[in-house]
């Protein structure tokens, strides 16, 4: 079945919620109340268990093999990429230690490892865990689909910001305006892209630094020689990760202490025997005379000095699979001390043997994307310390500039190397922003077309028990974005095929702001109107770390939380039932509203706004025959003799036995299309690049592993 919609939604017209006022706002509020006691009862008490000193250095001993490999790595390739011309004074070998010296003692140490990583997601690092952060604190989201019910959740934490502060006038200027909600998206994004496009590079450039050393025991092998085991130590260590991290991170701990233990070693070494003077790097003052001599020379130095902290950002992304504090032990007593001890023993090397620097292949691959990524933190972090911490400004303040002045002079050193392939991380990185800001424009766009084409519930509910349709045995979930009110494909489906199952249950799959969603409080389930009708709502929840995998079973695991939603409301309310709908059973309007519905629904395709015009004229007609026959004072106390015989039913033994006839999936297949007249740049990301992507992505019903045969898809195309 396939429905042509035409038009799409702009920001003067009302949603249909906004037109019911009186008596209709309040019928609807008690047919489609929020879950929020659903989800209160699903609560639970979380707490993170402590961990044992034995258990804390364990940790820090495994996250060498995982957290540290790019920062452990450095040192083989930063003084060839600084000074690619070579060395003509000793001077600047003491400069260009004293850059290296500070910077990591500014960005990893102060910045990432003790100030950033604080801002955490129950754990989980990176720019979606800031950007979780945020649109929990603040309502930033652009698809406004969060209910108080999911601020219930364990892992939704989150902190009130006082009155009249600076962080709720920051708060408050944030929300006011959608461009402003756009450019913190669009700031997310870049960060990803450029980690993505830096994570893509960064372990080839590794491998390919490590495997180099080779020519220098044989200086007569071929670089391609280098190269081909460069590929085959590659494969082998991406062969590895499938066996997961735990298991990768105790296979390489060992080799990166080791590492770590050996480069310190030769930095004590090289520093006794060459030159101790090379201390007075610690000294900022040579920072100024290196620059001072080498003007812009040294300024674009800072590409190569930038070579020292790379995998800083990939430090903060993978706080999630160890505890903070095993991390900063990690770095603060090992990685760190080693690092300046090699870089140390480096340059007491060079200051006597000016001549012997290395040049090689992949000091042609400034990490650019880096400093972009860093550049994205700073300014997340200035919102996560104003919004989340509620640090005062002047703090903010310093640390933002403190970030900027040392992460601008890295960038503008950068822009420099672009043409020495620098370019190579910024392109994957702007095809992979492309591609998400394309699937999120459309992504908005239909969940706009959802909200304000749903059908108000106390209109379906007027249709009587049988909803005006033929009520076949078996269960039809049937999926949408929406967590209130009737969705489209729903109206369409019953007015082509004028039969429902005999239970009906409306899906919402939800992902939130939060790093996971506990399984016991995955699934709110609630009823919609009278026991008769065996309607019922379920909001499926997941995090941006849950994962579907193959083994899940969604469907058995969304019924069985239907099944025990029953048993626990039949303990809890014996005999109960919802009288506040019964009188809507007696509508004499059913089959009239239901042809009317095919009626309209048939001509849609001319204006979809005119269809939802006459959906509200049948709403106010149930509501207006419904004070008609009950007045509104006596609603709550009318009879409930035409239900005795439904309420003595067993509904759980209904229930199965409608799972024994079946269970079909109705999911809604929504081509997305521009509009005639449309400029052409649209044209081509919606008719071509989202098409392309829509079609090589999974769909809904692989990802939550609906067998084929059960099921159904009801098609329409939206025109945005």
């Amino acid at each position: 079945m396939a429905e042509r919609v035409e038009g799409s939604v702009t920001e003067g017209e009302n949603t249909i919620e906004e037109r019911h006022v009186g008596a209709m706002w309040e019928l609807e509020q008690k047919l489609d109340q929020p879950m929020d006691e659903e989800a209160n009862k699903l609560k639970n008490m979380y707490r993170e268990k402590g961990l044992s000193m034995l258990m804390l250095l364990r940790l820090s001993f495994q996250s060498l093999g995982i957290v540290y490999g790019d920062l452990g790595t450095s040192p083989l390739y930063v003084f060839y990429n600084t000074f690619p011309e070579g060395i003509s004074d000793s001077e600047d070998v003491l400069g260009a230690l004293s850059l290296i010296i500070y910077s990591l003692l500014l960005i990893p140490l102060i910045k990432y490892v003790i100030i950033v990583c604080k801002a955490n997601d129950n754990g989980q690092g990176g720019t979606l865990a800031i950007y979780s952060l945020l649109c929990r604190h603040a309502k930033v989201k652009l698809i406004p689909n969060q209910r108080r019910s999911d601020e219930e959740l364990t892992t939704y934490s989150r902190t009130l910001l006082p009155e009249g502060s600076f962080a709720a006038k920051t708060k408050k200027w944030l929300e006011s305006k959608e461009s402003r909600k756009k450019a913190l998206l669009f700031i997310v994004l870049l960060g990803t892209c450029m980690m993505i496009g830096d994570g893509i590079l960064t372990p080839a450039i590794s491998v390919l630094s490590a495997t180099g050393g080779i020519k220098v025991i044989s200086p007569k092998m071929s670089g391609d020689v280098v190269v081909l085991v460069s590929i085959i130590i590659l494969i082998g260590l991406f062969s590895m990760q499938h066996y997961g991290t735990d298991k990768v991170g105790w296979l390489f701990a060992p080799i990166v202490f080791i590492w770590f233990l050996f480069i310190g070693a030769t930095g004590i070494y090289n520093i006794c025997k060459h030159d101790t003077s090379v201390l007075k790097a610690f000294s900022p003052t040579y920072i100024y005379l290196y620059f001072k001599r080498r003007g812009l020379d040294g300024w674009i130095s800072l590409g190569g000095i930038l070579l020292s902290i790379t995998g800083t950002e990939a430090l903060y992304a993978d706080i999630a699979y160890f505890p903070l504090l095993a991390i900063q032990l990690a770095f603060t007593l090992l990685v760190l001390p080693c690092l300046l001890l090699a870089y140390c023993g480096q340059a007491a090397y060079l200051v006597n043997n000016k001549d012997h620097y290395k040049d090689a292949f992949y000091a042609s691959m400034p990490g650019t994307a880096v400093v972009l990524v860093m550049l994205a933190t700073t300014l997340l972090m200035v919102l996560i310390m104003l919004l989340v911490w509620r640090c005062h400004w002047i703090l903010v303040l310093l640390f933002a500039v403190l970030s900027l002045v040392v992460e601008l002079s890295y960038f503008s050193a950068v822009i420099w190397k672009i043409n020495q392939g620098g370019w190579v991380p910024l392109i994957i990185a702007a095809v992979s922003l492309l591609v998400m800001s394309v699937w999120h424009y459309a992504t908005v766009k239909k969940y706009e077309f959802e909200v304000h084409s749903k059908v108000s519930m106390s209109w379906i509910l007027g249709l009587g028990p049988s909803l005006g349709l033929v009520r076949v045995p078996g269960i039809g979930l049937v999926y949408t974005e929406l967590a209130s009110g009737v969705p489209h494909i729903f109206t369409h489906f019953i007015t082509n095929l004028p039969a429902t199952h005999s239970v009906v249950v409306f899906v919402c799959v939800k992902y939130l702001p939060v790093y996971t969603v506990p399984e016991e409080e995955r699934f709110l389930v609630k009823r919609i109107g009278p026991k008769t009708f065996r309607m019922f709502r379920c909001v499926a929840r997941y995090g941006y770390k849950d994962l579907h995998r193959k083994d899940d079973d969604f469907e058995n695991k969304l019924l069985n939380n239907l099944f025990a939603f029953i048993r626990i409301e039949t303990m809890m309310e014996p005999g109960s039932n919802s009288s506040t709908y019964s009188s809507v059973y007696s509508l004499s309007h059913t089959l009239e509203s239901r042809d009317k519905l095919i009626h309209n629904n048939h001509h849609s395709s001319n204006n979809n706004n005119n269809n939802i015009d006459e959906f509200s004229s049948m709403v106010d007609l149930t509501v207006s025959t419904l004070d008609t026959i009950v007045p509104a004072d006596n609603r709550m106390s009318f009879s409930q003799n035409n239900t005795v015989e439904e309420e003595e039913e067993d509904e759980l033994q209904f229930l199965k036995t409608c799972k024994e006839s079946g269970v079909v999936h109705i999911m809604g297949n929504t081509v997305v299309k521009a509009r005639n007249g449309s400029w052409l740049p649209k044209k081509i990301a919606i008719d071509y690049v989202y098409a392309f992507l829509a079609k090589i992505c999974r769909e809904n019903s692989v990802i939550l592993h609906v067998p084929h045969e059960t099921l159904l898809n009801v098609g329409q195309v939206f025109y945005v």
